[in-house]
């Protein structure tokens, strides 16, 4: 006879509004949030407007003000930071359930659509059926010595007895070569799509990157605060970029006229993005095929939590990639731009035989290349800065050559790169394939 093991019904009434609060908080303490207070204070803000304050609709505004330091009347067409970080708090709040709080008996979301949270009780697992049916256990019998001399006749019990187990064995040999099978499968299906572990100095290179932090962060330029910077003839610091002051600051300048006003307008409400900082992030994100531990951004959508905390690959000069500042002061190759839109590398401390200014040219460009920790030390971050489509896509040969990274290490008598700065002149005729060498570089072993 089986018998079912009885089940605890699932609470269906919602939980206690102080228990949720106790929660919360266990969660706004948790190590997804440790180091995340903008997302930490959004989790708390939102909840207190649940919880405490009884109100089921919070709206999009009232949180950029709140949490955020937005205008209560800003725009959230043109300034999505509420939804960005919204979509980060539930990765995390999704973490800590599934790791941390394992053993919650109350869990929570925000339902995407909405800022609200839900509060339920956790689903009881069901128990395995308990069965008292007797396993029967099969026990040789030895032959009788009236039979020890001759060989007893084989029952039919034995003979489907004896026929089960080849069977058996048979089964086993098929489950065997199946599973073989299937493993050649999945490593040829693996080698093919990490193509890049196969080449040694390729491999060492981005392992010691994936190595330094779970997760790497593509960010691609902003081509529209770099047109608005250079139509407008001002420079705006990453602290004006990310609470939107820059806004303001066009708007206020008196010397520019009504038509470039209009214009300035509409390009706020822009998110213009490069195709060549496109194409060179999709070959980048191709080392991790399956999408598990690299996101891509645009800058706009970026966050200081995350460049402390993960790697990251900034692309573009710092006049449209703004997050580019935190790095630049201590880089020897820098990308500038003049007052007729030409973009130059400036070499501040010129080595014997090297340029201070490389231009720029019809057919001649160049790309600097920054491979330094991140601010904290716990991660890396690269920085690619392209004079021209050509350039950007030299660099993504560069990062992504065996030849070309091997030939670079042998430069500098190392089995292992150092924290480097690289800078490519490139050559671009048309018909004819990219030509790139290294113009001059630095390396900081210091800074491991």
């Amino acid at each position: 006879m089986v018998m079912l093991a009885s089940l605890p019904q699932p609470k269906t009434e919602a939980p206690d509004s102080e228990l949720c609060w106790v929660l919360v908080e266990r969660v706004a303490s948790s190590t997804p949030f440790r180091r995340a207070a903008r997302l930490r204070e959004l989790l708390l803000y939102v909840s207190r407007c649940l919880l405490k304050d009884g109100r089921d609709k919070i709206h999009e505004n009232e949180i950029g003000a709140a949490v955020f330091d937005r205008p209560a009347d800003y725009d959230t067409n043109i300034d999505p930071i509420v939804r960005v970080n919204a979509t980060e708090l539930r990765k995390r709040i999704e973490t800590y359930f599934d790791a941390e709080g394992l053993n919650e008996t109350i869990i929570m979301e925000i339902p995407r659509g909405g800022y609200t949270p839900v509060f339920r009780y956790r689903p009881v697992q069901a128990l395995p059926p308990a069965v008292d049916t007797p396993i029967p256990v099969l026990v040789p019998i030895p032959p009788s010595p009236e039979t020890s001399a001759e060989a007893a006749p084989v029952s039919e019990h034995q003979h489907w007895m004896f026929a089960g187990q080849i069977v058996a064995g048979a089964m086993l040999i098929v489950l065997a070569a199946g599973c073989l099978f299937f493993w050649g499968q999945y490593r040829a299906l693996h080698r093919s799509l990490y193509a890049w572990q196969d080449q040694p100095s390729v491999s060492a290179f981005w392992s010691e990157i994936f190595s330094a932090s779970p997760d790497t962060d593509v960010v691609v330029a902003d081509a529209s605060f770099g047109l608005l910077q250079d139509l407008s003839k001002m420079n705006f610091p990453l602290n004006d970029y990310l609470n939107h002051s820059y806004v303001g600051g066009i708007k206020a300048n008196k010397d520019l006229d009504t038509d470039t006003h209009a214009a300035l307008n509409r390009i706020v409400a822009w998110n213009l993005e490069s195709q060549d900082d496109i194409k060179l992030a999709r070959r980048l994100l191709a080392l991790d095929p399956l999408g598990k531990n690299m996101h891509f951004y645009s800058a706009r959508d970026y966050m200081p939590d995350l460049i402390k905390r993960d790697n990251v690959v900034l692309i573009g000069g710092l006049l449209s990639n703004p997050w580019d500042e935190l790095y630049e002061g201590r880089m020897n190759f820098t990308a500038i731009f003049d007052s007729n839109g030409l973009i130059s590398v400036k070499n501040r401390a010129p080595a014997a035989g090297e340029q201070t200014i490389y231009t720029q040219t019809g057919s001649v460009g160049y790309c600097v290349i920054a491979y330094l920790p991140n601010p904290d030390h716990n991660g890396i971050v690269l920085l690619i800065e392209g004079t021209s489509a050509e350039a950007t896509e030299a660099a993504g040969d560069f990062l992504l050559s065996e030849d070309e990274l091997a030939s670079f290490k042998k430069t500098l008598h190392r089995q292992k790169l150092p924290y480097f700065e690289v800078l490519l002149k490139v050559s671009s005729v048309r018909n004819t394939p990219l030509t790139a060498v290294i113009e001059a570089y630095r390396t900081y072993p210091d800074l491991h």
